[in-house]
């Protein structure tokens, strides 16, 4: 206990340096996906080299086909009997606009308050991922301060495409599995169960996503000459999206449900235990009652069951005023959500084949595939890791860690699956107002120093070899 209590002085001694840490981590608009910002992308990524090196990590630095991988790795003196930790993180953020929403510059990080009166830390990433990635490099550091070596061995991987195209590091992983040979994979990237409740995240949807563009006439028409006996593409698109649901909300394109197993009764009064009300849920964005798939509870809805959904749909006029056309074409981008057993080529080919079954004639389609393929995940509750996790969060909050599922997406999950045969434990602080992927973007100082402390308690766990 008292190496641990030594390591979590200095945390705590340190806090105001490590925030100032992420203050700096912050000031690089990292936004991976826009090409106008690669130089800050490779200034961040060349930050984190220097940082890394700091621990006294082996560092380099290795071109993707987008932006640069930053490895940092122990040494390591031939075979070991030491557990062998692989952590990932991402230092791209989304893009910031709308600019105009800040309440400052997104990325000039500064210190507030939060609605609740407590101390938070203002910028673009200090939540997504930033901030998260370093409660553990610093739990890190500190252990190393004051024990002069980690207990275990470790790889940092660090990449700069979360945000956008997943692609690039799943094409790195594909064609260098070998150099990343480890137990486990520790990702800080997910959120607690509530403000003062730590959890872990043993369950993601994936995601695919898809563009649909309906063809009619070769111009836009006139709607009193041609109204009528025209085919409108908007209305064709239209109910063509209609018929994706029935009144149930369930999903009618064939196959969709495919390969999907039923929760079992055990996790359903897991989740009833959570009790989260729709009201609380829903409530905090305007609404009242649930839309999604009758005969199923929110968290069911949230965690175990696919989602089709359209995230946006245009075509014709859109400026001020009337103009009285029928347009020659109407576009809408879909995303599916999807869980453990369902096979992402294989859904997209059904909705594409539904999309066709549906299509009238004087029609035609085109589609424009948007990226993903990525399959749910779900990871072994009552796995070794997951147990010490449990034991170190309880340790740092005072209350038992929630074991919950999310249903977003983190690609390189199944990436870690599939090409280096790993599973992650997912820890994160984050909590559901911290504005990830929105304007006024932050973390709460408590999050990033308890949630370094929590690190540490696990770092203490593996230490005393309590891995049973």
């Amino acid at each position: 206990m008292q190496q641990l209590q030594t390591v979590l002085t200095v945390i705590d001694q340190n806090i105001k340096q490590s925030c100032a840490t992420l203050f700096d981590f912050v000031r690089f608009a990292s936004v991976g996906t826009d090409p106008a910002y690669v130089g800050d992308c490779k200034n961040a990524a060349d930050w984190l080299l220097a940082y890394l090196q700091g621990l006294g990590l082996h560092t380099s630095l290795h071109p993707t086909t987008g932006q640069p991988a930053v490895i940092g790795r122990t040494q390591r003196q031939g075979a070991t009997a030491k557990p062998h930790i692989l952590f990932y993180g991402h230092y791209d953020v989304q893009p910031a606009e709308p600019f105009n929403l800040w309440h400052s510059p997104p990325f000039e990080p500064r210190l507030g308050k939060g609605a609740h009166g407590q101390d938070v830390m203002f910028g673009r990433g200090t939540s997504d991922d930033k901030g998260q990635l370093l409660t553990f490099l610093e739990a890190c550091k500190a252990w190393i301060k004051c024990h002069g070596e980690l207990p275990f061995d470790l790889t940092v991987l660090l990449e700069g495409d979360e945000e956008g195209d997943t692609s690039h590091l799943d094409r790195f992983l594909a064609e260098n599995s070998d150099a990343f040979s480890a137990d486990v994979v520790f990702i800080c990237d997910t959120e607690m169960w509530n403000r003062e409740t730590p959890a872990i995240t043993t369950s993601l949807r994936g995601c695919i996503a898809d563009e649909i563009t309906i063809h009619g006439p070769r111009i836009d028409l006139h709607s009193g000459y041609y109204g009528g006996p025209a085919v409108n593409p908007i209305k064709v698109l239209s109910a063509i999206l209609a018929k994706m649901h029935d009144k149930n909300g369930r999903i009618t394109i064939p196959g969709f449900y495919n390969g999907i197993k039923p929760v079992t009764e055990a996790q359903k009064r897991q989740w009833k235990s959570l009790k989260l009300k729709p009201s609380d849920y829903l409530g905090a964005v305007g609404l009242k009652h649930l839309a999604g798939e009758k005969g199923f509870s929110l968290l069911e809805q949230l965690w175990a069951r696919p989602t089709a959904e359209v995230n946006g749909i245009y075509g014709g006029y859109r400026g001020a005023g009337a103009k009285t056309v029928l347009p020659a074409t109407a576009t809408a981008k879909l995303t599916f959500r999807l869980v453990q057993g369902q096979k992402p080529k294989s859904i997209r080919a059904a909705f594409r084949k539904f999309v066709k079954a549906n299509l009238p004639t004087n029609c035609k389609v085109t589609f424009n595939e948007q990226g993903g393929d990525n399959t749910g995940i779900k990871v072994s509750e009552n796995s070794t890791w997951v147990s010490a996790a449990s034991r170190a969060l309880e340790a740092e909050w005072n209350r038992k860690a929630m074991l919950i599922g999310s249903g977003a997406s983190i690609p390189v999950v199944q990436s870690f699956k599939e090409h280096l045969g790993l599973d992650c434990l997912l820890v994160g602080f984050a909590r559901d107002d911290d504005c990830i992927h929105s304007p006024n973007e932050k973390y709460d100082v408590e999050s990033y120093h308890k949630g370094t402390r929590s690190w540490a308690c696990l770092i203490n766990e593996i230490a005393q070899g309590d891995l049973e």
